[in-house]
């Protein structure tokens, strides 16, 4: 299975990025996950279910222990196209197929 992960930390600072948010952007960039891009308003990753869920707990924990005061965080499952509440099912974001279509 293959997640993305999208998250953000605060307080925010306009004129410097916060020591959470550089702690937060440091372990994901160290972290083998794929796509990954960093802003600084939010965060995306994607990566093995495996190194995205390590990431995700090692970021949260230093990030808090960095002095953020709230994570905010998303994960959505993006691979196994048709999988219960992956993508490709009719109506929700990701790859759709048609009915009768084979699976690639």
């Amino acid at each position: 299975m293959r997640l993305r992960v999208e998250f953000t930390t605060e307080p925010f600072d306009l004129d410097e990025a916060p020591a959470h948010a550089l702690v937060a952007r440091e372990v994901i960039q160290g972290a083998p996950l794929d796509a990954v891009d960093v802003g600084p308003f939010g965060n995306t990753a994607e990566g093995d279910v495996d190194a995205v869920l390590t990431a995700v707990d090692a970021m949260l924990r230093q990030s808090l222990g960095a002095g953020a005061t709230r994570v905010s965080l998303q994960v959505n499952v993006i691979g196994e196209p048709g999988a219960p509440g992956g993508p490709g099912r009719p109506g929700e974001p990701g790859e759709s197929r048609q009915s009768g279509e084979a699976d690639k």
